[in-house]
């Protein structure tokens, strides 16, 4: 995926624990964790809202957009020529 998540760079930097920061935002801990892992599918508006609010930080500043290289784009197009992706 392009998008990173760097959350656990902005909680090293404010000195907070995972938990901590769950605690603050009133979201289950293992819902940060899948957000700080880059495993979450989504983030609610709300949510990315309330994690700003309790780091003091941009939206920017925990989520980072990484184009994908021209390589992988080719790569997806043939997956699709080929039927391997929708």
């Amino acid at each position: 995926m392009a998008i990173i998540v760097n959350l656990d760079v902005m909680l090293a930097r404010r000195k907070m624990k995972v938990s901590e920061l769950a605690e603050k935002v009133g979201i289950t801990l293992a819902n940060i964790s899948i957000l700080k892992n880059g495993k979450a599918k989504a983030v609610r508006m709300e949510t990315l809202d309330k994690i700003c609010t309790v780091l003091g930080c941009q939206p920017g500043e925990i989520l980072e957009y990484i184009p994908p290289s021209t390589d992988d784009i080719g790569d997806r197009q043939e997956n699709k020529i080929e039927g391997g992706e929708e």
